[in-house]
Formats: structure tokens, sequence, C-alpha cells
């Protein structure tokens, strides 16, 4: 086997290694930069404007696996051609051993970046589980977010209710403590899923005392507001439930990608990394 010929030395020259991965860093950082200033130029602030979420995702994706392949690949290179040179050893090894540098260079600018950017590969983890905890839970933590977005609009059910009919002359109305009280009858009522009978006929009673229905049309409008009431609740519970779906789906194919970038720029960071050691041992096939 063919072998080289200079003095021996250490089987890892981290000095290489180092400055392979400080190089690489530093490219990622500013590479990312201009891809946030890239991405920031192409969204509106209006609505229909500018480019759709699903290109902005993809263009992220490019993105990153643009800059691993750049970023990677130089440092690779660095720490392939600055590293020390062996002698007494077989062509085999020599590339062996430059390819475990480019890696070990991909790895140790990896954890730079991923220090100097507040651990954002681990933020997209930490994601995907928070995402999936929330579809998990589902209803149960739905229903008090949902109960609470409907007490605070309570006041448009309660008016409905209360509603006297057009051009009638109202003789009297209900006071705010009437008013809570109803208010807190319905959020209950959908927390509880139903208006039990004895707050049903208690809420008609009321609106049938503070308007010009008697007791058969109050009974209809209570059963249609709180029917409305109930609708309203679970149109919000689905629509949170596709939000922590999409969040979801969102994570996962983020880490997914993010997760086939590193493997490219690892793969990309060794392989430059050999023609470094090439060029530097003038080697030539």
């Amino acid at each position: 086997m063919e072998t080289l010929s200079e003095n021996s030395n250490s089987s890892v020259s981290w000095a290489a290694i180092f400055a392979g991965a400080v190089s690489a860093a530093a490219i990622t950082l500013i590479m990312l930069i201009l891809g946030f200033g890239l991405g920031f130029s192409v969204i509106s602030p209006w609505q229909n404007e500018g480019v759709s979420m699903q290109t902005i995702g993809w263009s992220t994706i490019i993105w990153l696996t643009v800059t691993q392949l750049v970023s990677a690949g130089l440092g690779g290179y660095i720490a392939g051609r600055l590293r020390t040179r062996w002698t007494d050893i077989n062509i085999d090894e020599v590339y062996f051993r430059d390819t475990a540098h480019g890696l070990i260079s991909w790895a140790v600018a990896t954890l730079l970046v991923a220090v100097l950017i507040l651990s954002s590969v681990g933020a997209v983890i930490s994601g995907t589980a928070k995402a999936g905890a929330s579809v998990a839970q589902g209803a149960t933590s739905a229903m008090p977010a949902i109960s609470k977005a409907v007490s605070d609009s309570s006041d448009y059910f309660t008016d409905a209710l209360l509603r006297t009919a057009p051009g009638a002359e109202v003789a009297q109305h209900a006071d705010g403590e009437v008013r809570d009280e109803i208010s807190n009858i319905i959020v209950q009522a959908l927390r509880d899923g139903e208006l039990n009978e004895d707050d049903k006929q208690y809420i008609v009673g009321l609106v049938a005392n503070y308007t010009e229905l008697d007791e058969g049309e109050a009974g209809q409008r209570v059963n249609a507001v709180v029917d409305r009431a109930q609708q309203a609740a679970a149109d919000a519970e689905q629509a949170a439930r596709e939000a922590a779906d999409a969040a979801l789906e969102g994570a996962t194919f983020a880490s997914l990608w993010i997760f086939i970038a590193l493997l490219i720029g690892a793969y990309i960071a060794s392989f430059m990394a050999t023609i470094g050691g090439r060029q530097r041992d003038s080697v030539i096939h």
C-alpha cells in the first residue's frame, strides 16, 4: 500500500478541527441572518399579500440545506487542509482520518451554533412535544379556554335573552346582578354540555319577567340562545383542535427536515475534508 513520508504526529489535529468548526459556525450565522432578512422582506402585513406560509416554509428548508452545504463544506475543507500530515500510514487510513476530522469539525460547529442561537433545534423538538401534548389533552384543555372566551363575550348572549320585541315598550330592565347571573348560568351550561332543567326554568322565568314574552316564547328563546352558544363553543373547540394539529404537523415537519439538513451537512463536511486532505498531501489519482 502507498504510504506518506513525513514525521508522524497525533491522529487528531484539534487545531485544524477547531479552525474548521469556527469557520463553519461563522458562515452558518451569517447565512441564517441573511435568510431571516430575505424571509422578512417577502412577508407582507396585509392580508392576501406577499408569499404564502407554505412557500416560506419550503424556502426556509431549502435555505437551511444550502447553509449546511456551504458552511459544513467550508469547515470540513479547512479541517482537512490544515490538519497535520501523517507518515507511515496507508492511504485508506489517511482518508478515514480526514473524514473523521471533517465529521468532528461539523459536530463542533453544530454545537457552537446551537449554543449561540439559544438551542433552536432543541426548541423545535420541544415545540413538537408541546404540540403533541396539546392535541392529546383535547377537550380537557380546550373547554376551560372556550368557556372563558364565551364568558368574556357573554353579554351578547345575555342581551339576546333579554331583548324585547321591536317597538315594544320596556317596563323594566334587568340590573347588573341579574345579567351576571344569567351569564354565569350560560357559561356553566357550556362547561356541563347542557342546561339543566332547574337552571332552564329559572332563566325562562327571568326572560319572561324582563321582556314582553310569555312562558312558552321565553322557553323557545332560551333554547335558541343556548343552542347558539353551544354551537359557538363547539366551533371554537374545533378551531383550537385544528390549530393544535397544524402546530404539531408543522413542528414535526420542521424537525424532520432539520434532521435531514444536518445529515447532509455531516456528509458534505466529511467529504470536503478528504478533498482538503488530498490537496494538503498532494495525492493525485
